[in-house]
């Protein structure tokens, strides 16, 4: 071993070093889930989306983000988008069904899945991707921001890129429940403690800024949720009256105190169970 110190330091420094990652192999599966420690892509086979024509009343925002997707896909000009708004109307779904849709008209189309807690890790993952033939959809669910959260800082090596820009093959859909990603109350108690107010919280604000479509999802009506059950029906298969359908829908949603997307998919696996009718996991 050498006596020279700054030799032993470099040579610890390069057993304790990350080994490099090598090129991911993109070809076999379309969607992929990003983990770390260490990092790498794990293929997902099976990606859990319903056709494009089971999601009832986000037509407009639907139609918007499909010709996005599209444009990307096909090497033009796309904007990184934010779902924003209702639990449980179809966000989420929305971005795996288009991902669905795009990728069986062009082949190039990757969905990867990037969970919050690993923002830290994004331009490791940026530098996986940047170089590959494929077109990449980096898919964060659920996103927002606490007090003294930082992560975001790492969200804006996706949406600015930094000095190296963000690559031309990667856009960034996301979805949350929160328009400006982080809790009204607590914006309003940033301003009003904060010495300049305006500047207390505008990083934070401005972050939703960034994303060119902003897509909005509200509560759907009654008549919405009975279309959407009754979609779910036709398409597996169910056989119900309307009135028995009705009156048992009502009842389910009166029992959650809630009307949705996702609580109409909730009464109808209920049902198609008690029908003895299967349904893809």
């Amino acid at each position: 071993m050498s006596d020279n110190p700054i030799e032993r330091i470099a040579a610890a420094l390069e057993r304790i070093a990350p080994v490099p990652q090598p090129t991911p192999d993109f070809s076999g599966v379309s969607a992929f889930v990003w983990h770390v420690g260490p990092d790498r892509l794990e293929p997902v086979t099976e990606v859990a989306q319903i056709d494009l024509s089971l999601l009832i009343g986000v037509d407009r925002s639907r139609d918007t983000l499909l010709a996005n997707t599209d444009q990307f896909a096909r090497g033009l000009p796309a904007n990184n988008a934010l779902l924003w708004g209702a639990r449980g109307m179809g966000k989420s779904s929305l971005v795996k069904s288009i991902h669905g849709a795009v990728h069986a008209k062009h082949e190039n189309l990757r969905i990867i899945e990037l969970h919050r807690e690993d923002l830290p890790s994004v331009g490791r993952l940026l530098n996986l991707l940047r170089d590959a033939p494929y077109r990449f959809i980096l898919f964060c669910d659920d996103l927002s921001f606490g007090h003294d959260d930082a992560h975001y800082k790492s969200l804006k090596a996706v949406l600015d890129g930094g000095i190296e820009g963000r690559p031309d093959n990667v856009v960034l859909y996301a979805t949350s429940n929160r328009r400006h990603l982080m809790p009204r109350d607590m914006i309003e108690n940033e301003r009003s403690n904060a010495i300049n107010p305006s500047e207390a919280v505008e990083e934070k604000v401005s972050l939703s800024d960034r994303f060119g479509l902003w897509l909005g999802f509200h509560p759907c009506d009654q008549d919405q949720y009975l279309e959407m059950i009754r979609g779910y029906c036709t398409a597996f298969g169910v056989q119900i009256s309307d009135e028995d359908m009705r009156a048992e829908a009502i009842e389910w949603q009166a029992t959650r105190g809630s009307r949705s997307g996702r609580v109409a998919w909730q009464y109808f696996t209920d049902l198609a169970g008690r029908l003895g009718v299967s349904l893809p996991s």
